[in-house]
């Protein structure tokens, strides 16, 4: 009765008294909860981890995750896999049942991958399966279409562009799902740090285009990924 009541004194989350980590958050919509490790510090972010795991998580990504951060992180938790370009990181063990429905990740160009793969790693741990569809912004519109039968599969796409982000209109243009736009702050000077893309996606003539915050790949992947289970069935 003493270690029920332990259990439930922690419900629905612990109190860890710099943060509150939640554990029913699976149970409310079916994906866990994420850990943004920017402005954080290891000794602060290692505590909610160990928090999530000990609930019965099985992984934990972790996003926003500096080169040092993880180089302390992995330490404490050698089941860990670290991703630079996205920033993201994996400690635990990822669930190995295979993927459902298909979710496209499509990106304007190289300097886009970063952002990219950070939608990427995301919609895949939190169960989709994903089509990656990077360089064919509209510079080379052919790459796109050559990609036709993969977007009409999907059942909903990311489109992370940078310059004027013209690639999200042009992807709802001929694809059936929905569309999330991540701006990217690439471009040159009157890009303004992705706002002139940031614009250009929300003032998109193509209907179906959702837009999230410049360079927000993990937010776009979670969308993506969430319309999915719904759009196959799977709920929460």
């Amino acid at each position: 009765m003493e270690d029920a009541l332990a259990e439930l004194s922690r419900f629905p989350f612990e109190d860890l008294g710099f943060a509150k980590p939640d554990h029913h958050r699976e149970l409310r919509h079916g994906l866990p909860e994420v850990v943004l490790c920017e402005g954080k510090v290891p000794s602060h972010v290692a505590p909610i981890v160990r928090s999530l795991l000990g609930e019965g998580g099985d992984c934990v990504l972790l996003t926003r995750v500096s080169a040092e951060m993880a180089e302390t992180l992995s330490g404490e938790f050698p089941e860990s896999r670290y991703h630079p370009e996205a920033r993201l990181m994996e400690v635990g063990r990822r669930p190995q049942k295979e993927g459902v429905g298909l979710v496209v990740v499509a990106s304007g160009g190289s300097a886009d991958h970063g952002v990219a793969e950070e939608a990427r790693i995301t919609a895949e741990l939190m169960g989709s399966k994903v089509a990656p569809l990077y360089d064919v912004g509209v510079a080379g519109v052919h790459r796109l279409f050559a990609q036709r039968e993969v977007l009409e599969e999907a059942r909903a796409a990311v489109v992370v562009a940078g310059m004027e982000g013209a690639l999200a209109s042009l992807v709802a243009g001929v694809a059936s799902c929905p569309v999330i736009g991540v701006p990217t702050s690439t471009g040159y000077g009157a890009s303004f740090g992705g706002l002139a893309a940031l614009l250009g996606m929300l003032n998109s003539c193509a209907p179906g285009v959702a837009v999230v915050n410049i360079d927000n790949g993990f937010g776009a992947g979670f969308l993506a990924a969430l319309i999915n289970r719904l759009v196959v069935g799977e709920g929460r």
